[in-house]
């Protein structure tokens, strides 16, 4: 069974159809990589219409639909909408805008447009379990990723901005194979470090820092992130005992990873920790969050979360300890979950690098 077979299985029995525009869910039910286009799921069978820029690709590459060239859009999906009896037509609220919905409406006057989630849900639970291809592209990307890092390395040198050594560190991405980047790189050094998704800036890297990059590889349309701490030059001793305890709630964390256990124990074995060592206060994130398509996806590992961790899933492990103003560190891997706990992804070594 396929991708679009599955969601159509997986229609609400009030709904007749699904209109998917977003390029996430467009790309996982076709295997189509697109900044446009419309897939129309109907329980008979579904329908990707691109325009003249894609089709060509389009019908290489869409299986288990037909693929329509698009001309007047109003008029195909209302053709399709009739020949289909649909009069439910569902929408993807979670990418939809509110202007995006008056135009379907105004396009198709004899269906009521649904907006409530459950089409959405279904989507997002397909998606979260990674099939075998999903998960190639995830190590694959994860390995450009891995030896990027062990490259930047040896191109680290003290004078160096954030931003010359975040678009370096890019560039290995790209030039070992990425097909682009998976999120905006952080790249952030002394006291800039403490803030969690700080920007790259013009400030020199300075010996005694805390040097921060999170930064992740794309591949094949999936996503890698990992996050590393180095040190320039020395540490003080408090830098060295913050480095070393997130190292060891990252651990416990990944540790307690396994089918069924709650996603809020996973988050609690580094927070616990953390907090415990007197530093409440300063890891103000959740500890990790699922990822694929999507560099960020659901489940979560957070002190909030409602969701068990399930066999499939890739999710990230990053606690981290914020110093407002002095320093910051975190510590990041992506793991996938088997059936008797995790494994990870991430090779590149954990323990302090003093550059």
């Amino acid at each position: 069974m396929n991708r679009i077979q599955n969601l159509i299985a997986r229609l609400p029995e009030d709904v007749d159809g699904a209109l998917i525009t977003s390029t996430v869910n467009r790309y996982y039910l076709t295997g189509m990589r697109s900044t446009a286009g419309h897939l129309l799921v109907t329980r008979e069978g579904a329908y990707a219409i691109f325009d003249f820029r894609y089709i060509e690709a389009a019908r290489k590459t869409v299986k288990g639909c037909e693929v329509i060239l698009q001309d007047k859009l109003e008029e195909q999906l209302g053709e399709l909408v009739k020949k289909h009896g649909i009069r439910r037509l569902a929408l993807e609220i979670t990418y939809q805008t509110v202007g995006e919905m008056n135009r379907f409406r105004e396009m198709l006057p004899e269906v009521e447009i649904l907006t409530d989630d459950r089409v959405d849900s279904a989507i997002q639970e397909l998606r979260k379990i990674k099939d075998s291809s999903e998960l190639e592209a995830i190590r694959k990307a994860q390995s450009i990723t891995d030896k990027s890092f062990s490259e930047i390395l040896e191109f680290i040198k003290v004078g160096m901005t954030e931003r010359q050594i975040a678009a370096e560190l890019e560039y290995r991405m790209k030039k070992n194979g990425a097909d682009g980047l998976a999120f905006a790189t952080i790249c952030v050094a002394g006291p800039n470090s403490s803030m969690p998704h700080g920007v790259p800036g013009d400030r020199p890297v300075q010996a005694g820092d805390f040097l921060t990059m999170d930064f992740g590889a794309a591949f094949a349309g999936y996503c890698s992130d990992m996050t590393r701490t180095v040190a320039i030059g020395h540490v003080t001793e408090e830098m060295e005992k913050v480095y070393n305890l997130v190292l060891q709630a990252q651990l416990a964390s990944i540790a307690k990873i396994a089918p069924g256990v709650p996603c809020v124990a996973v988050d609690a074995a580094a927070r616990d920790m953390i907090y415990g060592a007197g530093y409440e206060g300063c890891f103000g994130h959740g500890t990790g969050h699922s990822l694929g398509i999507e560099i960020h996806e659901e489940p979560r590992f957070s002190a909030i979360s409602k969701a068990d961790c399930e066999a499939g899933i890739v999710m990230s492990v990053e606690p981290g300890i914020y110093l407002s103003g002095r320093f910051g560190c975190r510590i990041e891997d992506i793991v996938v979950i088997t059936e008797n706990g995790c494994e990870d992804l991430t090779h590149s070594p954990k323990e302090l690098i003093i550059l």
